[in-house]
Formats: C-alpha cells, sequence, structure tokens
C-alpha cells in the first residue's frame, strides 16, 4: 500500500480516498504525512464529554459489575423506587468519568413516557437495540453551551435528527439527539441553571448502603470513544459538515497493521481537542479477516468499539482491576513478549523508572511516545458476550500546558494513540480470536 490509502465498502470494492463525497473531497495521507492543524472550525460551541449511556437488558447488574470492574460508585439512579416505571437506570462516576446503564421496564407497568427521566427512551427502540447490537453505548454525549442550538445548526448542515430538544426539571437542563453512525446518537446536554449540580433531573441520590461510594481505582475522565463503521470516507465526512470538528490523527493500515490484518483510522476532535471520536474501517485482501470487519458482523452494524478511560496512575488503576479480573470484573488482552520490554528502558527510560519498566511488564501495560508526551495504555477483552465493545485504560505522561485562564492542563492527546503498539493490540487480539475459531472448528467437527 502506499502513502495514500484505498478506502473500501463492506463488499470490499476499492474507492479511492480522494472520491468525492458531498462536494468534499476526503483523503488518507498516512501518519509520517499528516499534519495537525487546528482551524477552530466547530460550528457550536463545545465544552467536554458528559456522559455515555449503554443500553442493556438488565441495568442492575450490568451497572454492578462495571463499578466493581472500574472502580466507579454508582451514585445516582432513576427506577421503580424513584417513581420512574419507564426505565431502569444507574449512573456510575469515577472523577469526571460518568457512565449510564439503562434498561427497559415492561411495557404493560409503563406509566407515561413523561415519567421516564430520560425523554428520549424508547421501549421498542432499546429492544431492538439489544437484540442487535447485545451490550453496546447507545449515546456519546457531549457538553454543549447550548443544546437547542446544537441540534439546529447540527440539522441544518446534514445531521440525521435523533430527537428534538427537551427541557427537562424546572427548565435546569436541555437535552437533544442527533444520529452518530450506526445506532449510536451524539447527545447534546446544556445547563440552563447554573446552580443545578444533579446529573439530571429525574435521579436520585444512592443510598451508601447500596453502593460501595468509597471504591476509586484511580480513573478521572473519558479520554476518546472510538467507533468502528463500515466505510471510513462517509462516517468522517458526514460528522465534520454537522459539527465542524477537525481531524486531529490519521492512520492507515501500512502504519499500523500487521502480516495478517489491519485497519484505517481518523481521529475528529472539537476546539479544545478535549472530545476525541476516532473513527476505524475494516481493510480487505488481508490474510486475515479484519478485526473491524469481525466486529461488524457480531454488532451487527456500525457501533463504539471502545472506551478510553483516563487514569491519573495506571500501575494502582491496573493493580486493583487485575485483583478483580476473576471475580466480577474485567480480563484483559494477552500481554507482550518480554522482548517488548527488555526494549522499553531504550525507548523511554527516560520518562519511565527501572522499578516502573518492571511494573509494566508484570501489568502488561503498553508504553508509546510521540515527540511531545508518553502514553501508557492497555486494552480488555471484550465485556460483553460479543466479541465487540471493549475498554482502554491509558495514562498520558507530559505536554503540560497553560491555558488561557493561566491554569496548568495537559494537552489532548498527548503521547498519541499507540501507533507503536497497534501492531501488539493486534497480535493479541488475532490471537484471542483464533482461540474462539479453534473451539468454534472443533465443536462444528465433532
Amino acid at each position: 500500500m502506499g502513502t495514500e490509502a484505498t478506502l473500501t465498502n463492506g463488499n470490499g470494492n476499492g474507492n479511492s480516498a480522494a472520491g468525492e463525497l458531498s462536494g468534499s473531497a476526503f483523503k488518507l495521507v498516512g501518519f509520517k504525512n499528516f499534519i495537525n492543524k487546528n482551524p477552530l472550525s466547530d460550528k457550536f460551541a463545545v465544552k467536554s464529554f458528559h456522559h455515555v449511556e449503554f443500553w442493556c437488558s438488565d441495568a442492575t447488574n450490568t451497572a454492578r459489575r462495571f463499578s466493581w470492574g472500574l472502580g466507579m460508585p454508582i451514585i445516582r439512579k432513576s427506577d421503580l423506587s424513584t417513581g420512574n416505571s419507564t426505565h431502569a437506570s444507574y449512573l456510575l462516576r469515577s472523577g469526571k468519568l460518568s457512565f449510564l446503564f439503562t434498561a427497559p421496564y415492561s411495557p404493560s407497568i409503563s406509566a407515561a413516557a413523561a415519567a421516564a427521566s430520560i425523554p428520549t427512551f424508547s421501549h421498542a427502540g432499546c429492544r431492538d437495540f439489544t437484540a442487535s447490537h447485545g451490550l453496546a453505548v447507545r449515546a456519546i454525549a457531549i457538553e454543549v453551551e447550548d443544546a437547542e442550538i446544537a441540534f439546529s445548526v447540527s440539522v441544518a448542515n446534514g445531521a440525521k435528527p435523533s430527537s428534538p430538544p427537551n427541557t427537562l426539571g424546572h427548565n435546569d437542563v436541555v437535552l437533544s439527539e442527533v444520529k452518530l453512525y450506526g445506532d449510536v446518537v451524539l447527545r447534546y446536554i446544556s445547563h440552563k441553571n447554573p446552580n443545578f449540580n444533579n446529573f439530571l433531573p429525574g435521579f436520585e441520590p444512592v443510598e451508601t448502603t447500596s453502593s460501595f461510594q468509597d471504591l476509586d481505582y484511580g480513573i478521572r475522565r473519558l479520554d476518546h470513544a472510538v467507533g468502528n463503521v463500515p466505510e471510513l470516507a462517509p462516517a468522517v465526512d458526514y460528522i465534520k459538515s454537522f459539527t465542524g470538528f477537525h481531524e486531529f490523527a490519521e492512520f492507515t493500515a501500512e502504519d499500523v497493521g500487521t502480516a495478517e490484518s489491519g485497519l484505517n483510522s481518523v481521529v475528529l476532535a472539537c476546539n479544545s481537542e478535549m472530545v476525541l471520536i476516532p473513527l476505524n474501517e475494516p481493510v480487505y485482501g488481508t490474510k486475515r479477516k479484519s478485526q473491524i470487519q469481525t466486529y461488524l458482523e457480531h454488532n451487527e452494524g456500525a457501533g463504539v468499539q471502545h472506551l478510553a478511560l483516563a487514569s491519573e496512575d495506571i500501575f494502582r488503576t491496573l493493580r486493583e482491576m487485575r485483583k478483580r479480573s476473576g471475580v466480577g470484573g474485567f480480563e484483559f488482552m494477552p500481554s507482550p513478549p518480554p522482548t517488548y520490554y527488555r526494549n522499553l528502558k531504550n525507548r523511554a527510560g527516560d520518562v519511565l523508572s527501572d522499578e516502573q519498566i518492571k511494573e509494566c511488564e508484570e501489568l502488561g501495560i503498553l508504553v508509546d511516545r510521540d515527540d511531545q508526551g508518553t502514553l501508557l495504555q492497555i486494552f480488555t477483552k471484550p465485556v460483553g458476550d460479543r466479541p465487540t465493545i471493549f475498554i482502554e485504560i491509558i495514562q498520558r505522561v507530559g505536554c503540560m500546558l497553560k491555558d488561557g485562564e493561566g491554569k496548568v492542563q495537559q494537552k489532548a492527546g498527548c503521547g498519541g494513540f499507540g501507533k507503536g503498539n497497534f501492531s501488539e493490540l493486534f497480535k493479541s487480539i488475532e490471537e484471542y480470536e483464533k482461540t474462539l475459531e479453534a473451539r468454534n472448528s472443533t465443536e462444528t467437527q465433532s
């Protein structure tokens, strides 16, 4: 493959990356040739990630599993005990990271839709969603200056509407939604009442006796939310057209693939670059089916592939998570071979001490760096029954800058997105998929 990637459709037919889409040209140039320029092109004011909502069939047990596995206490609820007979929703929080798990009650006992704390919830929609995708992300919510303006501007610029603006509580919060990719929506949240500090109206605090309020493994925020799509070009073109987000980084199969499979990827970002939305597409003609294609088949279409959670101390986070891997927590992808860590001192010895490098090997942490900072990362195995969505734990080191108010903050995307670790990740996923394939092949033959 040359430096300019060829994009393919779901049938594997090649389309030139430079082909025109809705009147605009889209071309992948590869990691080495990509130049990150921030044009400050947002079409409405974006602040940060607000929350991520999962739709599932059992919110109680799913929320408790994630709470235990990630060290995120359940702090708010909206269910039968709060007067919501439409859906059960439980909010987990650690630092600025918020996960919401929602499942439907029986329509036979449901009150009017107005009783739901999430006005965009749909019984039929939730059931169809979980039947198609299993446990999966329904909404990526971002806080904006004005959710009404964000919605109207998005739709005017080609976004497919999912829900018009809804004013919640006593004129406290506005919520609106547009379609992002597949069955995933981009949810806009804005606070009309600056003194309103609840998550959303209709949610009540959880009693301390029913949740481990002191759970804390050091996870602090959502760094990025990655989507898998059949075709990269139209997805990127669509999202850029209604948000104004710019391209923050890109990778082609030549940059990050293995001898057996690969992907093409583009990272989109808002003006502040604190909302990062990477998108992946499969490549075809490789020895093995692309892992992105495997995801698309099991997920029955596009969806969120993984959520990258930023830790303030990845060593502490991993020690706590690994303690619980076999007792209700999350398992991790196989660690790299010893040679990976023997070479690590040469690559990152000026940033990591010998003791930290040893701990990276013991915990299976991958390390990468760019010209500005260092990235420590590790990936779980898929968190549900299907080989689809998984979790990434990361810590970024370096890139401390002063913002416009003089506050020292870390530059978004510091250390990159693990380009140097893609091949190791791909190999571990390939080995994981091979174990599933071997078992299924044996079962078929018997």
